[in-house]
C-alpha cells in the first residue's frame, strides 16, 4: 500500500482529497504509515500537509488567511538580543546587542530579522515545523515538506521512534531532484516546532489540523453563496407543470426559463408562468437560515485555532456588538500578546540560539520594546516599575543597604535582605528618647550643653552609619 507521504508528493490533493487521506491513515496512528527516503520509524516526516495547506487553505480561504496575516504581522515585528543570567539566582537580566546577533539581523542579502520570522511562522503554521540552517555565513530556508527527522537510540538502534532514550541524530533534507539529498547533524539546524504533535517525538502540528472540518465548511458556504446569486439571488424552486403537456413543450419552457431568468443580469425580474406551471419554493434565503451567524460560528472556531482573537482579525464577530470598546479591544489584544505571541517569540529565540554564538551566562531572547501592538503593555510596565522605586524608597528608608533593595526588588526576592540591614531605623520607628543617656537628655539629647560631648556624640552617630 502506497504512504501517504509518497500520495502527496505525486500530487496536489484538494482540501477534501488531504482531509480524506488523514481519515484513511488514521490521525490516532500519529501518519504512521508514512515513509520516505528514510525508510521505516528512524524518521519523522516534517511536512505532510504543506502543500495542501498553502494552495487550498492559506491562498484559498479568506479567513485562514486573515488569521495567518494576522499572525504573520506581529510575529514579524521583534528583534533579538542577548540577555544577562543574573549570578545570584541565574534570574533573566537587562536585555544587550552585540556582533553576534549580525547574522539575524541580516540572515541574507537585502533580507532582515522581519523577513525571517515572516518565513519562519509561514513554515511552522503550515507544516508544523520550520528549518534554518547556515551556509556560507548566510541563513537558508529548508523547506518542510522536504525536511525527515532522523530519529536514534543507543538502547534500542532497530526501534528508535518508541524507545527510552529516543533523540535527534540529524535532519535528512530530500528535495526534488537526483542527488540532491543532504543529511544535517542537529547543532547545524534550527528547529522550530511551536505546536508539538501529540502522536510524534519532535514533530510539530499545523494549528489548521484540527480545524479542517471548519475550514472545508467555510469553503462550502462561499461556493453556497456564490451559487446563491448566480441563481438569480433567489431560493430553489420546484416547477410543476400540467399533466397534459407533453416533454418537449416543458423542455422548451425550462429552456426559456433559464435565459430570462437565472444569472446576476436577470435578477429580481418578475415570475410569468403559464401552462399550468406551478412554481414551489422549496428552499430557503440567507435570512431564514441565519447564513450570518452560521458562517461567524465557523469563522470563530477558526481564529481560536490560530490563537487570534477575532477582534483582532477583524472577522465578523469580531466587529459586532461590544467588541470594539476600548477596554473589550484592549483585553483581546493582551490575550493575543500574552497567549499567542510572547509564547512564539520566546519559543523562536530558543530555536534560533543554535546557530548563534550566544555569549556567557547570557540567552537568545527578543525584544518587543519597539512593537507597537505592544505599547499598553508598556505603559503597565511603567506603571510597574514606579511601584517597584516606591518599594526601594521605602525599604531603603526603614534602613536597608541601597544595593541590595535595588536586587531584591527587580528579582522579586526578598531573601537577598537578609543579614543587609544596617542597624539604624528612621526617626518615626524610635520611642522618644530612645538610646539616650540621661546626661544627653539634659542637654537637648545631643550634648549641646557641652561642646566637646556633642563632638564625641556625633563622631559616635556617624561610627553607627558607616557599620
Amino acid at each position: 500500500m502506497p504512504s501517504l507521504f509518497s500520495t502527496l508528493r505525486r500530487s496536489d490533493p484538494s482540501l477534501e482529497d488531504y482531509a480524506g487521506l488523514v481519515s484513511e491513515y488514521g490521525l490516532a496512528q500519529g501518519f504512521g504509515a508514512l515513509t520516505q527516503t528514510m525508510q521505516g520509524d528512524t524518521a519523522e516526516p516534517a511536512g505532510t500537509g504543506f502543500v495542501s495547506y498553502v494552495a487550498h487553505a492559506y491562498k484559498a480561504n479568506a479567513i485562514v488567511a486573515a488569521c495567518e496575516l494576522t499572525r504573520l504581522m506581529l510575529f514579524a515585528q521583534v528583534r533579538f538580543g542577548f540577555r544577562r543570567r543574573n549570578r545570584s539566582n541565574d534570574r533573566p537580566g537587562d536585555l544587550f546587542h552585540t556582533d553576534r546577533l549580525a547574522l539575524l539581523d541580516r540572515p541574507w542579502p537585502n533580507g532582515t530579522t522581519s523577513d525571517l520570522l515572516a518565513r519562519m511562522i509561514q513554515d511552522a503554521d503550515f507544516a508544523g515545523n520550520a528549518f534554518q540552517t547556515i551556509v556560507n555565513g548566510r541563513m537558508h530556508r529548508l523547506r518542510p515538506d522536504y525536511v525527515s527527522i532522523i530519529l536514534g537510540s543507543d538502547l534500542e538502534p532497530d526501534d528508535p521512534d518508541t524507545a527510552i532514550d529516543s533523540h535527534v541524530v540529524g535532519f535528512f533534507y530530500d528535495p526534488p531532484g537526483r542527488g540532491r539529498s543532504r543529511v544535517l547533524l542537529p547543532h547545524e539546524v534550527a528547529h522550530f516546532a511551536p505546536s508539538p504533535d501529540p502522536l510524534a517525538n519532535y514533530r510539530g502540528m499545523s494549528w489548521l489540523t484540527p480545524v479542517l472540518r471548519e475550514v472545508r465548511a467555510d469553503g462550502a458556504m462561499t461556493k453556497h453563496q456564490s451559487r446563491f446569486f448566480a441563481n438569480a439571488a433567489s431560493p430553489n424552486m420546484a416547477i410543476k407543470y400540467d399533466a397534459s403537456l407533453d416533454e418537449p413543450r416543458v423542455r422548451r419552457f425550462v429552456d426559456l426559463f433559464k435565459e430570462q431568468h437565472e444569472g446576476l443580469g436577470n435578477a429580481y425580474r418578475t415570475l410569468h408562468l403559464g401552462g399550468g406551471a406551478d412554481p414551489t419554493v422549496i428552499g430557503r434565503d440567507f435570512q431564514q437560515m441565519d447564513f450570518r451567524a452560521t458562517r461567524a460560528a465557523g469563522e470563530d472556531r477558526i481564529a481560536a485555532a490560530a490563537g487570534v482573537h477575532p477582534t483582532i482579525v477583524g472577522i465578523t464577530d469580531g466587529l459586532a456588538g461590544s467588541s470594539l470598546n476600548e477596554g473589550n479591544f484592549q483585553a483581546s489584544r493582551r490575550l493575543v500578546a500574552d497567549r499567542t505571541l510572547r509564547f512564539l517569540w520566546g519559543n523562536a529565540a530558543s530555536s534560533l540560539a543554535t546557530l548563534v554564538d550566544v555569549p556567557a551566562r547570557a540567552e537568545l531572547w527578543y525584544d518587543s520594546r519597539d512593537v507597537p501592538f505592544l505599547q499598553e503593555d508598556e505603559k503597565d510596565a511603567a506603571d510597574i516599575q514606579f511601584q517597584h522605586a516606591q518599594t526601594i524608597r521605602h525599604l531603603i528608608d526603614s534602613g536597608y543597604d541601597p544595593d541590595a533593595v535595588i536586587e531584591a526588588v527587580t528579582n522579586g526576592d526578598m531573601t537577598i535582605l537578609v543579614g543587609q540591614h544596617s542597624g539604624l531605623f528612621s526617626v518615626q520607628l524610635q520611642e522618644p528618647g530612645a538610646g539616650q543617656s540621661a546626661e544627653d537628655t539634659d542637654t537637648g539629647g545631643n550634648g549641646a550643653g557641652d561642646p566637646g560631648r556633642a563632638r564625641a556624640h556625633a563622631r559616635q552617630l556617624a561610627a553607627g552609619r558607616t557599620t
